[in-house]
């Protein structure tokens, strides 16, 4: 149920004092006793306010500038029960009373797991992924914007939503992923219909198009049931410029640079240049990120608790298992920190990832909890390896000598100590902002399958785009909707189902089938090595790339020919890990392996082995 408002108006023609609470209902045993109320309506700023209810003292009434908003913050005391709360706001001689509800908590906050190095995320947009059976009533119905899904419009909706997703599950179970991340599901009422969702014009509802705030928790439970965790995007950088605040702003500091005067540069050097301007560090982090997402300012506190309550709020209320924070960089950053703080608090057992996007590790790594190269500790459990996405191409398909290809690579990962939690970076080899890792379908997949096997056997968390699975390819160059795809067969009408093995080419079948082994590997076999494990490498100057995870005496040992040509390995180099006589398993079937003095890869073999 949501809040309910009573209204004891003194005329029945009265207008309603409070148009909209937020959050729409709260819960009672959060470890942060304090809990704010966003109260909006004509005028209610003067309304005065009578709460009497056990176990909650009012210990705030706040006004800010447009006489629009009221801001309440209420303390709970441990005892206090789940009921109804009712609060009467009074302006002259008009009276309304507001039942806020207060609920029970299903389950206490350590037990909401997050997701970590033991997941794979399968990252898709719910506009291109499926569209299941719409909802009964029109999603058009309430919003501004009505632009209708057009298909042959690569930057327009195409009509996927959340029930599409729930019908995609079982698959994406037999795939092999253990997690969904899913791109913005809130509401985005926008002119063109954002449909990438990172505009949001309202950030307690799902949009329309995509469901229902019941829909997405369906979405959590059923995912739960096939052991599948769901990772909610969030962005508090900025809004959608067609959020109500931009027609009425709660205080005059609510965005930065609110005329829209600056946009951000992109260059996120600024951050931590110790030769820094002020102006360019001001574009950075305070200017727009587009004329159509106004920046958010994390320095009013009001406007902070605002957001750290709808993170919490959307944990509690679906179960998600983990966030991920849009253009976490260009926000904040000790307004940002202490929303990790809060949601941690509450939370002990979560993860949230941060987008920081750098082409270099050191950059990164300073947005890392815990770095001594950042005088403000950020919070951030996890940052993205943009580094691998930028530079995947030149590891993987350029040949190898001693010094280019997989040597790349290898310098990548040296650069690791600049990370105090390695096994926390998320990696990938492309995502929804990037060029698809294949430009076109391959001829064959032998490129392919070393990119994928080291996502998912080297440190860190890995993320597979939708579509891998499929070689679904392309680049951005012409709108970002050339790599935002519908998935081929998620849409009434289509020719071609792809998420069945009949309607994948023969080549396709054989990615789908190789990456589905290499996940079912990773969940159900060497799980505890490649998420717990340690990593050993060995230099390419030989042209093979050879690395090794340990748990134990667990052991996982990939190695990978970089060059076109068979290569012959002298094996003493690896004694460390591979003495001469070790007999392995390959860890996605065949023969055993025993270790000889030579041993000789064909071109481009991914050689996986094992010793349990």
């Amino acid at each position: 149920m949501l809040t309910s408002i009573l209204l004891a108006a003194a005329s029945a023609a009265a207008p309603a004092l409070i148009d909209k609470v937020e959050p729409p209902y709260w819960w009672t045993g959060m470890r942060n006793d304090t809990l704010q109320l966003m109260v909006s309506g004509p005028g209610v700023a003067n309304a005065s306010v009578r709460l009497d209810y056990p176990g909650i003292t009012l210990l705030d009434d706040i006004n800010l500038d447009s006489p629009n908003y009221k801001f309440l913050y209420l303390k709970l005391s441990p005892d206090t029960k789940p009921g109804e709360v009712p609060i009467t706001f009074t302006l002259g001689n008009q009276s309304q009373t507001l039942d806020y509800e207060l609920r029970a908590r299903k389950a206490p906050g350590e037990a909401h797991e997050g997701f970590s190095a033991s997941d794979v995320l399968y990252l898709l947009m719910p506009d291109r992924f499926a569209q299941g059976e719409a909802a009964a009533t029109d999603p058009y119905a309430d919003l501004e914007f009505k632009a209708r899904p057009d298909r042959a419009n690569p930057n327009a909706r195409h009509g996927g939503n959340i029930a599409g997703i729930i019908d995609r599950l079982d698959y994406l179970h037999d795939l092999g992923v253990t997690a969904i991340w899913v791109c913005p599901v809130l509401e985005n009422d926008m002119p063109g219909g954002s449909y990438h969702g990172y505009a949001t014009t309202d950030y307690y509802r799902v949009d329309p198009r995509f469901g229902t705030n019941e829909e997405w928790n369906r979405l959590i439970e059923e995912a739960g049931k096939r052991d599948m965790k769901v990772v909610m995007d969030m962005i508090f950088n900025h809004s959608g410029s067609a959020h109500p605040w931009m027609e009425d702003m709660p205080s005059a500091d609510w965005f930065n640079h609110p005329e829209g005067d600056v946009m951000t540069n992109f260059r996120l050097s600024t951050v931590h240049d110790p030769y820094v301007s002020s102006y360019d560090k001001d574009a950075t982090v305070n200017g727009w990120f587009v004329r159509s997402m106004p920046d958010l300012n994390q320095r009013n506190p009001h406007l902070m608790k605002y957001l750290t309550q709808n993170s919490i709020w959307w944990v509690e209320s679906s179960g998600i298992n983990g966030i991920r924070m849009d253009t976490y960089p260009y926000a904040d950053m000790d307004g940002m920190a202490g929303w990790i703080d809060a949601v941690m608090e509450e939370y002990p057992n979560f993860n949230i990832v941060g987008e920081c996007w750098y082409d270099n590790e050191g950059g990164a790594a300073f947005w890392q909890k815990g770095n001594s190269i950042n005088p403000t500790d950020t919070r951030l459990p996890s940052v993205m390896d943009f580094r691998l996405t930028t530079q995947g191409h030149k590891y993987f398909d350029e040949p190898t000598t001693p010094w280019t290809g997989l040597n790349g690579l290898y310098d990548h990962l040296a650069m690791d100590f600049l990370f105090p939690e390695p096994q926390k970076i998320l990696t990938f080899l492309d995502n929804h902002d990037t060029d698809r890792f294949l430009l076109s379908e391959p001829d064959n997949l032998d490129t392919w399958k070393q990119a994928v096997s080291f996502l998912l056997t080297s440190r860190g968390i890995p993320q597979i785009y939708y579509g891998t699975e499929l070689l679904m390819n392309g680049s951005k160059e012409g709108s970002d909707g050339y790599v935002r795809r519908d998935f081929p067969g998620g849409f009434p009408g289509d020719t071609v189902d792809a998420f069945t093995p009949e309607g994948r080419t023969p080549i396709q079948n054989e990615a789908w089938d190789y990456l589905s082994s290499l996940l079912k590997w990773r969940r159900d076999t060497a799980n505890d090595v490649i998420a717990k494990g340690t990593l050993k490498h060995f230099m390419p100057i030989n042209c093979a790339y050879v690395y090794e995870r340990r748990l134990g005496d667990r052991q996982v040992v990939v190695m990978i020919n970089g060059t076109d040509q068979p290569l012959d390995l002298d094996m003493a180099r690896y004694a460390e890990i591979l003495p001469a006589g070790t007999r392995l398993h390959r860890s996605l079937g065949g023969e055993d392996v025993e270790i000889t003095e030579t041993m000789t890869l064909a071109p481009r073999e991914t050689l996986l082995l094992q010793n349990f």
